[in-house]
């Protein structure tokens, strides 16, 4: 029995959460936050940013806990589906483990500029310079902060793409895309479903071999679409500060497995953050 209207909240988000995002495998934006940062009570601002293309990319900046300040910002770069207020626990945990969090929303999500799409495509190019922009942005406001982003399924590419310039300090990947060949042959396998890629895509390998900055990444053991022998492969490099953190369980689903029980506001993804943490630490970020 939920003895408690705030477990009733706690228990809606997190259904709202894990039914906006799993498994899209291809592009279903949310242009309706379902939640918001005042609905949970969290202090934030809100921004929004200019690409050079011209796009509006929406933006929301949580505030570390002032007693753990880490003055370290992480942008997080989602997946295929929903919006920025789909992730508000991912921001919640990061800020209250010290993070300066950075949430945003690709051309064609939330309040984001408008952006014509089609629904088979696994992503756009432009998503990349979406988070450029974001990261741009950061950078100019907190000069003196390392800065990484924390990327899901899809962000994966988006930001191994901009970390392979050279602009991120860390990069942190959960149901990390290594091949996006591969992918779409195995989401064929799993759901009968084609999906499309950009003509950029072939070129993905060989920028993601680029990626020289500290990587932590996170993978299940029952993830058939983003496997966890791939994780492995790719943190397998000797000259590259790279780490693997393996869980029991399905595509994105670590930041569920990996908190303490009963899972609340303020323990969902509390032990996935810790990891972050001892990796930041052990790569002398944090």
């Amino acid at each position: 029995m939920i003895k408690s209207m705030a477990t009733w909240k706690v228990l809606i988000g997190l259904c709202l959460l894990l039914g906006a995002t799993p498994d899209a495998w291809a592009l279903k934006p949310d242009r309706v936050y379902h939640q918001t940062p005042d609905s949970l009570g969290l202090a934030y601002t809100a921004r929004v940013l200019k690409t050079p293309d011209g796009a509006a990319i929406n933006t929301w900046t949580f505030v570390p806990a002032a007693a753990k300040n880490r003055h370290t910002t992480v942008v997080l770069a989602y997946a295929d589906a929903g919006n920025m207020g789909s992730f508000l626990y991912h921001a919640n945990a990061l800020s209250q483990a010290g993070y300066q969090v950075v949430t945003f929303d690709y051309r064609g999500f939330g309040q984001s500029s408008d952006f014509a799409m089609n629904p088979s495509q696994l992503y756009y190019p432009e998503f990349a310079e979406d988070l450029r922009t974001v990261v741009r942005a950061a950078r100019r406001q907190f000069p003196q902060q390392k800065l990484g982003v924390v990327s899901l399924s899809m962000g994966t590419i988006v930001a191994a793409t901009v970390a392979a310039e050279g602009k991120l300090d860390f990069l942190v990947g959960d149901g990390f895309v290594t091949n996006p060949q591969e992918f779409i042959g195995r989401v064929k396998l799993a759901k009968n479903k084609d999906v499309l890629l950009p003509a950029a895509a072939s070129q993905y390998p060989q920028l993601l071999a680029k990626v020289k900055c500290p990587m932590l990444v996170f993978s299940g053991t029952q993830d058939q679409v983003t496997t966890l022998a791939d994780s492995q492969q790719l943190v397998a490099r000797k000259d590259r500060h790279r780490e693997l953190v393996q869980f029991e369980g399905g595509h994105m689903a670590g930041f569920a497995v990996l908190s303490r029980q009963p899972i609340s506001f303020q323990t969902f993804g509390d032990l996935y953050v810790e990891r972050i943490s001892a990796f930041l630490s052990k790569a002398g970020l944090g």
